[in-house]
């Protein structure tokens, strides 16, 4: 168990193994029968669903009523459940005087509390903390908002107006300066009758029309049978062709992931634009760590948003069930403030709940006891035991990815990654609707120009007639 030396750097003489005391301290639970406080909060304490009465220990299950499965196991101890009678973690009140669980270990009616129950420096001066069984941070729950409606006109998205305005201005601009060229330049005018000398009138094939065709046949990637012979022009139409083969490839790149991927833009994206707007309501479990984190916190964001919901009783919730139920019923108009574990379960089995942002802070869940209670720490060293074996990852795996409809968000999300989207009618009905529109215009210009050439007709036929 121990060698004693004489050596005076070693206190009294004595140097006893740590394997003994870590031994010692675990035999000292053996046969120990602990009343244990808890509080129902999926997933780590739960009523089991059953088509008959349960009683004693057998009507717990969940992630905390395992865990204890397993110390007890190490430890050999035996343990009775009970609900904490006002259904709340622990928070002192004006006077001092403590509620929910930390309040029952205080005044001995419990032996050990276990739930994600946070370790707070606060609490460590009420009660003891075992060795943290899981770590886990302050964020935000919200309702993931409707996917943003497919535009009929999306093909048009890949270009933001301002540079589809640039584009036109450029079509415009590059048409005109290539007509003024083709005219300046004497080497665009030629006999259109090269063998009959004796023609001495010339054309210049680059009339406005025709300058307007060219350019938005290279545009559209398309050939013409106009091609420009002077240096001047041959220079304006190489310029035209870099720069429609760097727009049309940005389009192309881009014009794929407009038509298929459908955006979720989301109002708010951390704790700082959640506490710089007023349209969105957010608060907190009522009792617990994450509102002494508010109310006790000096970072001006967070003095400010506790400022909010203390002011707004009615956005602080008794549980983080009412607060998930308000966090839907909200339709985006609430937020609720929790531990990102929590989080991570609830967001596993609702679809429509996502969580926002980082992490606003880093803490421990553990087992909490008596103020020098001698459970802490056997209770400690078989967490670590646990810790090292995976026995906690397995426990965590085991409820929020299996049990009670885990993972079903996480499957979906994977179908939709996996698998191509077929494009709707929705995400090219635009490209009809212009072929429509194009097809009636040119019926139109049509009909106009019979209309006219007819009226030609007439007027000379009416002339030649006369005389």
């Amino acid at each position: 168990i121990g060698i004693w030396s004489e050596d005076s750097k070693l206190d009294n003489g004595l140097n006893i193994s740590t394997q003994w005391i870590n031994h010692y301290s675990m035999l000292t639970l053996q046969n120990t029968h602990l009343v244990i406080t808890t509080v129902l909060n999926d997933p780590y304490t739960m009523v089991k669903e059953s088509s008959f009465k349960r009683s004693g220990n057998d009507q717990f299950e969940g992630y905390a009523i395992d865990l204890i499965q397993e110390l007890s196991k190490l430890l050999h101890f035996k343990y009775e459940f009970r609900l904490v009678k006002d259904m709340a973690y622990g928070r002192p009140d004006k006077n001092g005087t403590w509620n929910g669980m930390i309040g029952e270990l205080i005044r001995g009616e419990a032996d050990i509390a276990v739930a994600d129950l946070t370790i707070t420096s606060k609490r460590e001066e009420a009660v003891d903390f075992t060795h943290p069984f899981m770590n886990t941070g302050i964020s935000i729950l919200f309702k993931k908002p409707t996917k943003k409606v497919t535009s009929l006109f999306s093909f048009l998205s890949p270009f933001s107006n301002i540079v589809w305005i640039y584009v036109v201005g450029a079509y415009v601009g590059v048409s005109s300066m290539l007509f003024i060229v083709g005219r300046l330049s004497p080497y665009e005018w030629e006999n259109p009758h090269p063998c009959r000398k004796e023609d001495q009138v010339l054309e210049n094939g680059f009339s406005l029309s025709n300058s307007f065709w060219f350019t938005i046949g290279s545009l559209m990637q398309q050939g013409n049978d106009l091609s420009p012979k002077a240096m001047s022009t041959r220079t304006i139409a190489g310029i035209w062709y870099f720069f429609t083969l760097i727009m049309i490839a940005s389009y192309t790149a881009n014009l794929a992931a407009f038509l298929t991927v459908e955006k979720i833009v989301y109002p708010i994206e951390n704790a700082e634009g959640l506490a710089s707007q007023d349209h969105i309501k957010y608060g907190c479990l009522q009792s617990g760590s994450t509102a002494s984190f508010f109310s006790e916190s000096n970072i001006t964001t967070y003095k400010r948003m506790w400022k909010f919901m203390s002011s707004h009783p009615d956005v602080l919730q008794r549980s983080n069930e009412y607060g998930k139920r308000a966090v839907e019923k909200g339709e985006g108009k609430y937020a609720f403030l929790m531990e990102s574990a929590s989080i991570e379960y609830t967001v596993e089995r609702n679809c429509n709940l996502t969580q926002i942002g980082g992490l606003l802070d880093s803490k421990g869940y553990g087992i909490a006891a008596p103020k020098d209670s001698p459970l802490r720490t056997p209770l400690s060293q078989a967490i670590l035991q646990l810790q090292e074996s995976g026995a906690l990852l397995i426990l965590k795996e085991r409820w929020w990815k299996q049990k009670k409809g885990g993972g079903q968000c996480m499957d979906d999300a994977k179908k939709g990654s996996g698998s191509v989207t077929p494009l709707k009618i929705d995400n090219v009905g635009g490209v009809f609707v212009v072929l429509l529109g194009g097809l009636s215009f040119s019926l139109f210009v049509a009909i106009l120009e019979f209309m006219w050439k007819a009226r030609n007709f007439t007027l000379n036929q009416v002339s030649l007639g006369g005389s």
